[in-house]
């Protein structure tokens, strides 16, 4: 069966995968896609758990990046008003709040290209004062000095997000200030740094399978897996380029089938690392969710809003776990505590 030359291919954790064994792997029927990839997860993973995390927008607006799918870049149309960045202490009593409603992680992002050595010194006293709270910090600032890379691993940064978006080929139609070469670079910056990396990307918009085989196929041939891979789906937003073209072009939306082989596939070929169900679940369904959960997602981010777009919100994430039989995790997350040369589908 395929099931079974995708179990016997994912026998180990692997840095070498090929486009042809990544697109395989979606083209396998549904149901035996998802239940390899339910077999990695639960091998690595505790079944019935899923951690929650929490976003928070420290700086929003301005940036001065052309991301189609962004609302706060200076070149949408978008409503959304730049700001500056917050105070450290309001910062921390947001976080204080997420602590207190079950979040594990709080994520802090603010809408730059790279951070100015002026904000480091507040962005240092947030990500103390996080961790002090026992939480989970994480930091999305754009890209990054060495330096600043090394003043955020000595606050003891837990993880730093930059993610890829898409494919390298499809990359250049999405975004056109940096390069997909400035992304990686990025990412060696924060891992030689010693900080954890979260990276994923954006799927619906507008891009074809092969360019979903060919994200996949970027952060899974790293030298090390990201130890979060969040997989999003495009929240489309009037006035960006990519909510414009969705609204006149809605076919070009992924389905919800297709999102799930995605999930599906990133737990597979990256059988550690947290698949964080992210961006556009506040549009998902139920059932849609709990086939993502089944294929290998385990972290999702709570609360009402991410940055600027909406989100479920806790009460109706607390009602999707209790329907689904979910708890929170709490828990040490695999990756970060793995040996090297760890085995998958036992």
């Amino acid at each position: 069966m395929l099931a079974d030359a995708a179990h016997d291919t994912a026998a180990a954790v692997r840095t070498d995968w090929s486009r042809d064994e990544i697109a395989a792997l979606f083209d396998l029927p549904f149901t035996e896609l998802v239940f390899c990839a339910a077999a990695v997860h639960r091998a690595h993973h505790r079944a019935g758990e899923v951690q929650l995390c929490t976003l928070l927008s420290i700086k929003t607006g301005g940036c001065p990046e052309d991301c189609g799918y962004c609302s706060q870049s200076v070149k949408a149309d978008s409503g959304v008003a730049a700001t500056r960045l917050m105070d450290v202490q309001a910062v921390l009593q947001s976080a204080a709040q997420a602590r207190d409603a079950g979040s594990k992680r709080f994520c802090m992002g603010a809408a730059w290209r790279n951070p100015k050595d002026r904000d480091m010194p507040a962005i240092i006293a947030m990500v103390q004062g996080v961790r002090e709270m026992g939480m989970e910090t994480c930091m999305t600032l754009g890209m990054l000095t060495t330096a600043q890379a090394a003043q955020l691993a000595e606050a003891g940064l837990d993880y730093y997000n930059h993610n890829i978006d898409t494919s390298p080929e499809r990359y250049g139609e999405i975004i056109t200030t940096r390069s997909f070469a400035d992304r990686l670079d990025t990412l060696e910056t924060v891992r030689a740094a010693g900080i954890n990396v979260c990276s994923g990307g954006i799927v619906g918009m507008g891009e074809t399978r092969s360019d979903r085989v060919g994200f996949i196929h970027a952060l899974a041939t790293l030298d090390h897996h990201p130890e979060s891979v969040p997989v999003n789906a495009l929240v489309p937003i009037k006035g960006t380029v990519l909510g414009d073209m969705l609204a006149e072009t809605p076919l070009a939306k992924i389905d919800d089938i297709e999102f799930v082989r995605t999930v599906a596939v990133a737990r597979i070929t990256m059988p550690l690392s947290m698949v964080r169900l992210s961006a556009g679940r506040e549009a998902m369904s139920d059932a849609t969710q709990a086939l993502c959960f089944l294929a290998g997602a385990n972290s999702i981010f709570t609360g009402d809003k991410l940055l600027t777009a909406a989100n479920a919100g806790d009460d109706k994430d607390a009602a999707l776990f209790a329907r689904l039989g979910l708890k929170p995790m709490d828990g040490e997350e695999p990756l970060r505590a793995a040996k090297a040369g760890a085995r998958i589908c036992e």
